[in-house]
């Protein structure tokens, strides 16, 4: 099936790196590269749960996730971009929604559709092209899923995300999600349709 492993060396000024799926092994850099997600100063714009939350998980919750997300997975993938010596630039994790359910927020699926989440890279590599290269792979994963759209979740003022998306062609649907935290402010969807 296309998009099934997605692996491919690429070079940028910064140094060379592979785009690739996770292997379930993997799940302490998995641990490691969420909790540096969560220390990202915007962070508490760009996801939805937080550093002290994700630092009190067991392993069994890390194993668990990155096993569920890892090459051979049908239903999430998390792709990573792996720099010199190993280490992870950045990450892209794309789940199927199956029409019919109900994701996340409790809002319906209306569509069979991918729901991209997780989007890291190392402040050092934006700007780069490294983010697009990690969404050009999960994209093909979703694609070859044969999905419908593929949408994403961004808080309003998280501009930085909303410009790198409507780069990548993902428009705004009109569709929001208040934050129940917080209900005075939203996320908005936006959604890219198969091409």
């Amino acid at each position: 099936m296309p998009g099934t492993s997605v692996s491919r060396m690429t070079a940028s000024p910064l140094g060379d790196y592979v785009i690739r799926p996770i292997r379930a092994d993997e799940w302490p850099a998995v641990r490691e590269m969420a909790l540096r997600m969560f220390r990202d100063p915007i962070a508490h714009l760009a996801f939805l749960d937080t550093y002290e939350r994700a630092v009190e998980r067991p392993d069994s919750f890390w194993q668990e996730r990155a096993a569920g997300a890892a090459e051979g997975s049908e239903r999430v993938r998390q792709v990573i971009a792996e720099g010199p010596g190993g280490a992870w630039l950045g990450t892209v994790t794309v789940l199927i929604e199956e029409a019919g359910t109900t994701d996340w927020a409790g809002f319906p699926v209306e569509r069979r559709q991918g729901h991209v989440a997780g989007v890291y890279v190392r402040p050092e590599w934006r700007g780069s092209g490294l983010t697009k290269a990690l969404f050009a792979a999960a994209l093909e994963w979703a694609w070859g899923r044969r999905v419908e759209r593929v949408r994403l979740i961004v808080h309003e003022d998280n501009g930085r995300a909303r410009g790198l998306y409507r780069k990548l062609g993902f428009v705004e649907s009109g569709h929001t999600v208040p934050l129940p935290a917080a209900p005075q402010q939203k996320e908005l969807e936006y959604v890219l349709d198969a091409g």
